[in-house]
């Protein structure tokens, strides 16, 4: 197929998605999305905050009014998301910066809140394109005792997101932001050095753990290395590990 005709076949698509995204709007969702002299405000929204967390344009509406809200303001956006439609947003192409948003700029007890909603979904939460971003933001928001219930939520299957697209960045966070003693999974990195090492995801990994955590967890972790260390430096991905041993 020739590229014109591909990109009219595709503008095409583009358009009908777009038609059928508009037959389910609400009235007040495409006054906002054609209104652009309307000077509008978070109070203008409420009732439809979800819908419009889902939507692009809404969705950087929030965003922007979140970061210079008021308290009051703030509380109705999280009361329109949470518990509800919390897990619905965190897995949205769009919904899911709002979330991340609330995570910056909302009150402890609604940072608290909100994770709470996550519990006993953090696995799938990692694993998924959009929930592993939100999962991050948390990671850096909420309690040392809510960092430990998402270790732990990880413990079982910390291999399986190491070596994720999605949830080897959970892990890294986890380890540039959790104190040592909660991160229980490093020890299920002993015996897989190698394999870890020589993988694009995993080498990540293995780095984050060198550059945070103290000698007394990543000692036997450099063993390994060393025992390979001449096969790591020839591979594409192992030559870092072999690297961060020189340094």
């Amino acid at each position: 197929m020739s590229a014109p005709l591909q990109a009219q076949q595709n503008g095409g698509r583009n358009r009908r998605q777009e038609e059928a995204s508009a037959a389910y709007r609400s009235q007040l969702l495409e006054e906002f999305r054609n209104d652009k002299v309307r000077k509008w405000e978070l109070r203008d929204i409420l009732g439809y905050v979800v819908e419009f967390s889902g939507d692009q344009h809404g969705s950087r509406f929030i965003q922007q009014k979140l970061e210079t809200a008021t308290q009051e303001e703030k509380q109705a956006i999280f009361d329109e998301i949470v518990p509800e439609n919390s897990l619905q947003l965190i897995q949205d192409v769009f919904g899911n910066y709002v979330v991340q948003k609330l995570f910056e700029h909302g009150t402890q007890m609604q940072k608290t809140l909100l994770a709470n909603t996550m519990e006993g979904h953090i696995l799938p939460l990692s694993l998924q394109m959009y929930g592993c971003r939100v999962v991050q933001k948390a990671v850096e928001n909420v309690s040392p005792e809510q960092q430990s219930i998402f270790v732990k939520e990880l413990d079982a299957s910390v291999l399986r997101c190491v070596k994720d697209a999605n949830g080897n960045h959970v892990i890294q966070r986890l380890i540039e932001r959790v104190s040592p003693e909660r991160l229980e999974f490093v020890k299920s990195f002993r015996g897989n050095v190698y394999d870890l090492s020589t993988h694009p995801y995993g080498c990540r990994v293995l780095q984050r753990c060198f550059e945070h955590l103290p000698e007394e967890y990543t000692r036997p972790l450099l063993d390994e290395v060393h025992k390979c260390a001449i096969h790591l430096m020839q591979d594409q991905f192992g030559n870092t590990a072999s690297l961060r041993i020189e340094l």
